[in-house]
């Protein structure tokens, strides 16, 4: 691909701490204006590839580029471009919002009246409360006030570290609506999460885990290309079902996720001899059903394949 249609290029990236490889030879690009996944555990390698990427952490090897520029050679012109929120709240806890605002955007050489438009559809709901320190807001507010932040000098490319982490449902939600915004301004943004179900609100996802890349793709293609019989499974005994499930020989894979096992079928699949044999080991009420694979499946899947 043209690098000029590419707000991220990393090829090859490695970094280790001591004995422990947490990035292993990652390779993945980012095309402008879109919003790009990197969805993975704890530990998968997220905040250790972002550090790099906005120029906090040199790689061990590989190549990377920002806005096309070199992450190593080209530094100081990159801090200047990216906007990034950090995984942890890293605001002045002392200073109130407004001072908050005012701090970060006079490092970068402007005022919060000059570029007030980018930020206004999500300062505008914290804005009332500008005389409150940082400390004492709540985690949705937290995290209103950090991207406003990480915007207020108009920024070409924006890395969001787990944004959603600790705070509600309701808010998680409406920080995704506020990226589409973000996105339908031309902001290119690549944001790491360990939540699967916000994989789907991506355009282009790369899943991760122990410092590598399983896959990289659309959520809806990286689904459609589960080939494997699904099932959904729950009963009266939930953990019995499920360490008698882990011994048949026809079911490639077993976990739980909400309040039934999923079962991974091989060919030699068979629904109504598995329903007898629970049946008759004393299992009640079962409930057994085909599903439609979501991305956790699939990164469960693809874990599996690799263990193999």
């Amino acid at each position: 691909m043209n690098t000029s249609t590419l707000a991220i290029k990393v090829s090859g990236i490695s970094k280790s701490y001591g004995s422990v490889k947490a990035l292993d030879n990652i390779s993945l690009d980012v095309r402008r204006g879109e919003i790009f996944g990197l969805i993975g555990p704890d530990g998968a390698g997220k905040t250790t590839l972002f550090k790099i990427l906005v120029t906090l952490l040199n790689a061990d090897s590989g190549l990377a580029q920002v806005d096309g520029l070199d992450v190593q050679k080209d530094y100081k012109k990159i801090r200047s471009r990216v906007g990034y929120m950090p995984g942890k709240f890293s605001l002045y806890p002392d200073l109130t919002i407004r001072e908050n605002m005012e701090f970060f955007a006079s490092l970068f050489g402007v005022t919060v009246e000059q570029n007030y438009d980018l930020v206004a559809p999500i300062y505008s709901q914290i804005e009332k409360f500008s005389n409150r320190r940082a400390g004492r807001l709540s985690g949705g507010m937290k995290q209103k006030l950090a991207l406003s932040c990480a915007l207020i000098h108009k920024p070409s490319v924006l890395f969001l570290d787990e944004p959603t982490t600790g705070v509600d449902a309701v808010s998680r939600s409406e920080f995704w609506d506020m990226l589409f915004n973000l996105k339908e301004q031309g902001l290119s943004i690549l944001v790491s999460t360990p939540y699967m179900d916000e994989a789907s609100r991506c355009d282009r996802i790369a899943l991760i885990n122990n410092g590598h890349v399983l896959d990289i793709d659309t959520p809806q293609n990286m689904v459609d290309n589960y080939d494997a019989p699904l099932y959904g499974v729950k009963c009266d005994n939930m953990y019995e079902m499920l360490k008698k499930l882990r011994k048949v020989e026809s079911i490639a894979n077993c976990y739980t996720t909400g309040e039934y096992h999923h079962i991974v079928a091989s060919k030699e699949f068979d629904v109504e001899r598995l329903i007898q044999d629970l049946t008759d080991n004393g299992l009640k009420n079962i409930e057994l059903k085909a599903v439609i694979p979501d991305i956790e499946d699939v990164f469960i899947k693809l874990l599996s394949n690799e263990q193999q």
